[in-house]
């Protein structure tokens, strides 16, 4: 298991591959994953969504954003899917990856793009969540994250709990609207668990710990157990709905999301779209190597 989570970590990182996918449209059993290559297309999923009572947070696939030519163009299109958000009246958000629009080329132009888009954001209510990348890049995002939410509180961020830090970093963002997620990059273990263990122990006792803050949470997670074991928490120690929702991602798990809004949780899908899929999609291969056989099935029904 390790051998193929370690083999689709290394594809999601080939640019030449990268490159090529965006040619190919969505191939390869991505489709099942990803909500289309353009705003319409993932309009219409995010429609079908709120029609079953769940909310949706919306990703505008990039990697590998080096130069700012490529930052300002993927700055433009986000600014584009919040206008969309508005225009069509979905009940949705944003999620946003700063190396996409600069982290990687200069932190102060990535936070000029960031500024015009939280402030094109906040025109409409719209809340913006800053995914949490690798480790290399965790520190800077927070930084980045404290600056913009002196201007504007409708950001928030991630926390990955299988870094030994998370717990420590959950104390300073105690006003501040997260993500809990186990995590899914891969990392030394200077820096983060390595059992699946251990990293479901720390998870769930951050969910808890965080549950008795008063900032919104989002569990996001696929994990029945987690989920069975938050409700009970929640029950037992008197928690509003209101303060909390569950995540999954799109495409995974469709008869529990529903279920879990059914029963009148708060629930919000993770939606990615767009023609830069490939690295999104290998890394979702890399977490659930079961899902290859979408790719499988895939390639041999062309």
């Amino acid at each position: 298991m390790g051998v193929t989570r370690d083999f689709f970590i290394a594809l999601s990182k080939n640019q030449l591959l990268n490159s090529g996918a965006k040619k190919w449209g969505l191939k390869l059993g991505a489709g099942k994953v990803v909500a289309g290559t353009d705003i319409d297309s993932m309009m219409k999923s995010v429609k079908e969504l709120n029609s079953i009572g769940i909310s949706a947070t919306i990703d505008n696939l990039g990697e590998f954003v080096y130069s700012r030519e490529e930052a300002t163009a993927a700055k433009e299109n986000i600014l584009h899917t919040i206008e969309a958000i508005q225009a069509n009246g979905v009940n949705a958000h944003m999620s946003i990856k700063l190396t996409q629009i600069g982290l990687d080329v200069d932190y102060d132009f990535c936070l000029e793009n960031m500024r015009e888009i939280a402030q094109a954001a906040a025109n409409y209510d719209i809340f913006i969540n800053l995914d949490m990348e690798d480790y290399a890049h965790l520190q800077q995002t927070l930084d980045l994250l404290f600056e913009l939410r002196k201007d504007y509180p409708n950001i928030g961020t991630v926390i990955q709990a299988y870094l030994y830090r998370s717990e420590k970093d959950l104390d300073h963002l105690k006003d501040v609207r997260l993500r809990l997620v186990k995590g899914a990059y891969k990392e030394i273990p200077d820096v983060s668990l390595q059992s699946k263990q251990d990293i479901d122990a720390n998870y769930l006792k951050l969910i808890k710990l965080r549950l008795q803050e008063k900032a919104f949470t989002s569990i996001a997670t696929h994990d029945h157990h987690i989920i069975n074991d938050v409700k009970k928490f929640v029950e037992e120690n008197d928690i509003p709905r209101d303060r909390f929702e569950f995540q999954m991602l799109y495409g995974f798990r469709t008869e529990m999301q529903k279920e879990l809004a059914d029963e009148g949780y708060a629930f919000t899908t993770y939606v990615p779209f767009g023609e830069d899929w490939y690295g999104y999609y290998m890394r979702r291969l890399a977490e659930r190597p079961q899902n290859i056989n979408l790719a499988l099935r895939s390639m041999v029904s062309k």
